[in-house]
């Protein structure tokens, strides 16, 4: 029986650092399955943003980093680079178009184009009963979450054109197929998210542009900390899970990266879901 055995030459814990990793196949040195690409991501100076980020960069793409604030931005860029990673970053808050043009065009002049996209910047000012939820709360989150990601996806594509082709992968959430309790508007959008991957996704087909959509679950995150950082609330959310604990950063990481690669390369229009055997159907 032929066996195909494949090593890594640099191992590199889920939690920990590395330069991009080289493969080898029956001694036969490949390069990292993303070399060569030019990744985006928003929002990646911390929990799911940053080890998506993290990961890419290992798998050997050169990473424009993003968030909000400079010194978060800085951060997470020295963190990146102190692990032989090709990272750069910028500020950039999504809800404005100026911020968005100047995210990918700092991707173009630093890196030379776009291969990736990884839309993950998400806000939620709101927890409660939905019906108490006013129109302020609806239109922050439906710009940041919803039309944010869509208008920065008509400003990359363009540019993976040049480039002939790319990959797009859109974070949503698990619920977007089960709301969470008091996170309905958030809900809400999640819930356009995988509409809107499947909407994208034949229209850009054409292109060469591939669109898949991640819907991570209890992910341990600072966003999500209302949710786990009480024991009793956490251990009745873990307890209708297939996999009873919550999850971590990095395993949401891993499913991006291999969407954006080719090993993926028949793959659109769908959404992955990394939640533990929780509810994922609509």
């Amino acid at each position: 029986m032929l066996r195909l055995s494949l090593h890594r030459l640099l191992s590199v814990s889920p939690r920990g650092g590395g330069s991009c990793i080289m493969q080898s196949v029956r001694g036969v040195q490949t390069p990292p399955k993303l070399q060569g690409k030019v990744a985006l991501v928003t929002a990646s100076t911390d929990g799911i943003g940053l080890a998506i980020a993290q990961k890419l960069a290992q798998d050997g793409a050169r990473v424009l980093i993003s968030s909000r604030k400079q010194q978060n931005v800085d951060k997470a860029v020295r963190e990146l680079k102190e692990q032989g990673l090709d990272v750069e970053g910028t500020v950039c808050h999504v809800g404005r178009s100026e911020d968005r043009e100047r995210l990918v065009n700092t991707a173009v002049q630093k890196f030379g184009g776009v291969d990736i996209l990884v839309s993950n910047a998400a806000v939620n000012p709101f927890f409660g009963n939905i019906l108490d939820s006013t129109d302020e709360v609806w239109d922050k989150i439906l710009d940041i979450n919803v039309k944010a990601a869509f208008l920065l996806v008509k400003l990359v594509v363009p540019k993976m054109q040049e480039r002939g082709g790319g990959s797009i992968v859109i974070v949503s959430s698990v619920a977007g197929f089960t709301p969470f309790p008091a996170l309905g508007p958030y809900s809400v959008s999640k819930t356009a998210l995988l509409g809107l991957s499947k909407a994208l996704a034949p229209e850009l087909s054409p292109l060469n542009i591939r669109v898949n959509c991640l819907a991570p679950g209890l992910i341990r995150t600072k966003f999500s900390s209302a949710l786990w950082q009480n024991k009793s609330s956490l251990d009745q959310l873990t307890t209708a899970l297939g996999i009873s604990r919550i999850g971590e950063p990095e395993e949401c990481a891993g499913v991006v990266s291999f969407l954006c690669s080719p090993e993926a390369s028949y793959i659109t229009g769908e959404t992955v879901v990394v939640a533990g055997g929780g509810h994922s159907r609509l």
